[in-house]
């Protein structure tokens, strides 16, 4: 009995190792196949010779025989024509001066009145008055001296940026308040602004002076 057991197992065993290696992937070996083409004999690669293109891409523009150049030269000061080129330069130079020169209105603003300004008269009831002035521009050391009928009341007066005055008695008739430029400051002119304010508080006259060293401003007030 185990004999024929034994060769049952070993019968099984056999069957089963074959079957493994019978299930295991087969490889298939595909064959080359030679090209006609392939050969190792190949010329070798030379560089290309470089395009002789003189003008690299761009079109030689055309020139037209015939072409008129303008027969006057371009200027910058048309209408004009000079035998020497520096006479072009001298009349814009004066031109420009022409062009710069002041007004006499802005010349006296920059050196000051160079002659006796006159605000005007004006008549008043009142018994007194109160005179006050200041440097309206920049307060740079302006002097003044002011005169009551040609009587100096205030000899030397330093202007500052705030109104200082005095009060004056009016008397019956005509009271002509002189207002004399000494220096003209640091920068010049002498500026100044003043008021001129009855015994009621209204301003009886009101304005403004630039003046040059030794000028006067005057201003007349009539006690009816």
């Amino acid at each position: 009995m185990r004999p024929i057991v034994l060769l049952l197992f070993i019968s099984i065993l056999s069957f089963s190792v074959h079957a493994q290696v019978d299930s295991r992937p087969k490889s298939v070996i595909i064959p080359a196949v030679e090209n006609e083409n392939d050969s190792t004999d190949a010329s070798p690669l030379t560089p290309s010779q470089p395009i002789e293109n003189s003008t690299y891409g761009m079109n030689t523009p055309k020139v037209t025989p015939n072409l008129e150049l303008p027969k006057k030269q371009f200027s910058m000061f048309p209408q004009e024509e000079f035998g020497n080129p520096g006479e072009l330069y001298t009349s814009q130079v004066k031109k420009n001066i022409e062009d710069l020169k002041l007004s006499p209105k802005e010349i006296e603003a920059i050196n000051g009145s160079t002659t006796d300004q006159y605000f005007g008269d004006f008549k008043s009831q009142a018994k007194f008055v109160k005179v006050v002035y200041r440097d309206h521009g920049y307060v740079d050391g302006d002097l003044i001296q002011v005169r009551i009928n040609d009587d100096v009341v205030k000899p030397r007066v330093f202007l500052n940026g705030g109104y200082s005055g005095f009060k004056l008695d009016l008397q019956k008739g005509f009271n002509k308040i002189d207002f004399v430029a000494l220096n003209q400051g640091e920068s010049g002119p002498n500026t100044a602004e003043f008021q001129v304010i009855d015994d009621t508080g209204r301003v009886i006259s009101h304005n403004q002076w630039n003046l040059a060293t030794g000028v006067k401003a005057t201003v007349i007030v009539v006690k009816e």
